[in-house]
C-alpha cells in the first residue's frame, strides 16, 4: 500500500471520528427539533418564541435545545430544573450574549445587564444594591412620586369633567416615565400629551427597537462588520440622542450644585454624582450615563407594561376589581391619599400584582444567559458559549404547577409566602441568582402604588365601541399589542 493511499485512509478515518465526536456532542445536548440548514429553528421561533418553545416542551420535555443561526439555545421550562441549574451552576451561566447593536457608544462595556461578572459588574451591582436602591434612599423621593399621582389625578379629573376618554396605556406610560424621572433626577420630562414627553418616548422606543430587532450579525458573526440591516447605525443614532438628554440633565445638576444656596437632592443622580469622589466605589461619568440609560429603559418599559396588564385584567374581571376596591376603601379610607407605606397592609393588591407577574411576565424568557464553560447537567452537556433561557411564560401556563393556569386568579397567592424576589422559582419575573434584575427595588413600589391609585380614586367604563384586547407583542417586555380607552368617573367620595 503506497503512502498516498495510507494518507487518504487516515484522512477518512480522522474525518469519520471527528464527525462521530461532534455528533455525539450534539446528541448530549437536551433534545431538539430538526433544524433547517444554516438558519436552524430561527423562523419557527417567530414573533412569539415563548409560545413556540412552550409547545415544544410538551414534546421534548422541560429542558430542550433549539438552533438559532449557528448556535444553540437551551430552554428550561421547569421551576425545579431552573432552581437546580441556578443553584449548582450560577457562576458558570452568569455571562451574557451581547447583541451587536449594544456596542454603539460602547454600551456593552458599561451596561450592568450585559457586562461579564468581573470587577466593574461587581462594583455597579454593589452600588445599585447596597446604596442606591435601599428603601431609605428611595423614601426621600416618595414625595416627588406622590406629586406625579396628583398630576395624574388632575388630568383624569379634567377628562371626567369633559367626558373625554382616556387611553389607559398612554396615561400609565407617561406617569411611570415621570415617576421614574423624579426618582432619578427630581424632575419630569413633560405633561400628559406634551411634545416633550412624546419625543422622549420616541427616543426610548428607538433605543429599545435597535436592541431587540433580530440582527443577522448576531446570528452569523462573519456579518458583524457589514451591518446589512442598518441596525447598528440606528442604535448609534438613537442612543446618541438619549445620551445627549442625560448629559444635559447631568450638566444642569453639576452647575446647580456649585450655586450659592443649593439644596442637596435626594434622588439617584445625586447619589451617583457623590460616588464620583468615592475612593472605594468611584464612578466615572461614562459609567453614570450608561447606568442611567439602563435604568430608564428597563424600569419604564417593564413597570408600565405590568400596570397596563393589571388594568386590562381588572377590566376583564370586574369582580376582582370590586374586591380590590373594597380593600382599598377599608384600609386607605375614603379621603386618604394612597401612600407607599400602605402597600404592606393591602394583601389583595399584592396578590393582584403577583398574579399579573405570573400571567403576563414582562420578560417571558427572561434575559438569556450564556455558559462560560461546558456544563454537565441532568445527563446532558451544555457546551461553552451556549445561551440559556428560562421560559417563565411556559411555567405560568403549567397545570401541574398552578391550578387553573389560564385564569386570572389573584386569590391563589393569598395566605402563601410566594414572592417574586428570586426565591420561589415558580415566580421569577425579575430572574434569580446573581443575574436577578437589580432594579426590582426601584420598580416594586411604583407598580402597586399606581395601580392602587387608579382603582381607589376612579370608576372605569369603556368608551362606546371599545373592547379590551389581550393580544400581546414582544419587545423588551411582553407588552399589550392594543391599548384601550376608558371614560373615568370619580368615586362618590372623590367628587
Amino acid at each position: 500500500m503506497d503512502t498516498a493511499t495510507i494518507c487518504v485512509i487516515l484522512s477518512i478515518a480522522a474525518g469519520t471520528i471527528l464527525f462521530l465526536v461532534q455528533s455525539g456532542g450534539r446528541r448530549r445536548l437536551p433534545p431538539w427539533p430538526y433544524p433547517f440548514p444554516i438558519i436552524g429553528n430561527m423562523l419557527q421561533l417567530g414573533r412569539y418564541p415563548h409560545r413556540y418553545l412552550a409547545d415544544l416542551s410538551k414534546t421534548y420535555g422541560p429542558m430542550l435545545s433549539v438552533k438559532v443561526g449557528r448556535d444553540y439555545l437551551v430552554v428550561v421550562s421547569s421551576p425545579e430544573l431552573a432552581r437546580k441549574l441556578v443553584t449548582q451552576h450560577d457562576q458558570a451561566i452568569s455571562a451574557r450574549s451581547v447583541p451587536t447593536s449594544a456596542k454603539a457608544w460602547d454600551h456593552d462595556k458599561y451596561a450592568m445587564g450585559l457586562l461579564p461578572v468581573g470587577s466593574l459588574w461587581r462594583k455597579l451591582r454593589k452600588i445599585t444594591k447596597n446604596q442606591l436602591f435601599l428603601a431609605i434612599k428611595l423614601e426621600g423621593s416618595q414625595g416627588l412620586r406622590q406629586e406625579k399621582l396628583r398630576q395624574l389625578h388632575k388630568h383624569l379629573r379634567d377628562c371626567c369633567a369633559a367626558g373625554r376618554a382616556v387611553d389607559i396605556g398612554e396615561v400609565v406610560h407617561t406617569t411611570v416615565l415621570n415617576q421614574m424621572s423624579e426618582t432619578l433626577f427630581s424632575r419630569d420630562f413633560g405633561d400628559f400629551g406634551s411634545d416633550s414627553i412624546r419625543r422622549l418616548k420616541d427616543i426610548i422606543e428607538d433605543v429599545i427597537q435597535s436592541y431587540i430587532r433580530p440582527n443577522f450579525a448576531d446570528l452569523f458573526p462573519f456579518l458583524k462588520g457589514i451591518d446589512l440591516q442598518g441596525i447598528s447605525r440606528r442604535a448609534k443614532l438613537s442612543a446618541g440622542r438619549a445620551f445627549a438628554i442625560l448629559e444635559d440633565v447631568i450638566e444642569m445638576r453639576l452647575s446647580s450644585r456649585s450655586a450659592l444656596g443649593y439644596i442637596k437632592k435626594t434622588d439617584i443622580l445625586q447619589g451617583l454624582l457623590d460616588l464620583m469622589n468615592d475612593s472605594e466605589n468611584g464612578l466615572t461619568m461614562a459609567e453614570i450615563k450608561h447606568l442611567l440609560l439602563d435604568l430608564i429603559i428597563a424600569g419604564v418599559d417593564s413597570t408600565a407594561s405590568t400596570v397596563n396588564w393589571a388594568t386590562t385584567e381588572l377590566m376583564l374581571n370586574p369582580e376582582k376589581r370590586a374586591i380590590l376596591k373594597d380593600e382599598l376603601a377599608t384600609v386607605i379610607g375614603e379621603k386618604k391619599q394612597v401612600l407607599e407605606s400602605d402597600m404592606l397592609r393591602l394583601p389583595y393588591l399584592q396578590a393582584v400584582i403577583k398574579e399579573v407577574f405570573r400571567y403576563h411576565p414582562t420578560g417571558p424568557l427572561l434575559v438569556p444567559r450564556k455558559a462560560t464553560e461546558d456544563i454537565h447537567f441532568e445527563g446532558f452537556v451544555i457546551p461553552k458559549n451556549t445561551r440559556i433561557a428560562f421560559n417563565v411564560w411556559c411555567t405560568a401556563r403549567d397545570s401541574t404547577i398552578w391550578s387553573n393556569p389560564d385564569s386570572f386568579e389573584p386569590e391563589r397567592f393569598l395566605g402563601t409566602d410566594i414572592d417574586f424576589i428570586g426565591t420561589h422559582f415558580k415566580l421569577i419575573p425579575f430572574g434569580a441568582g446573581r443575574r436577578i434584575c437589580p432594579g426590582i427595588t426601584l420598580a416594586s413600589p411604583m407598580i402597586p402604588l399606581l395601580l392602587a391609585f387608579l382603582v381607589h380614586n376612579f370608576d372605569w367604563k369603556l368608551e362606546v365601541g371599545e373592547e379590551v384586547d389581550v393580544a400581546e407583542k414582544l419587545y423588551l417586555s411582553l407588552r399589550k399589542s392594543v391599548s384601550f380607552k376608558i371614560i373615568p368617573s370619580f368615586n362618590s367620595f372623590q367628587k
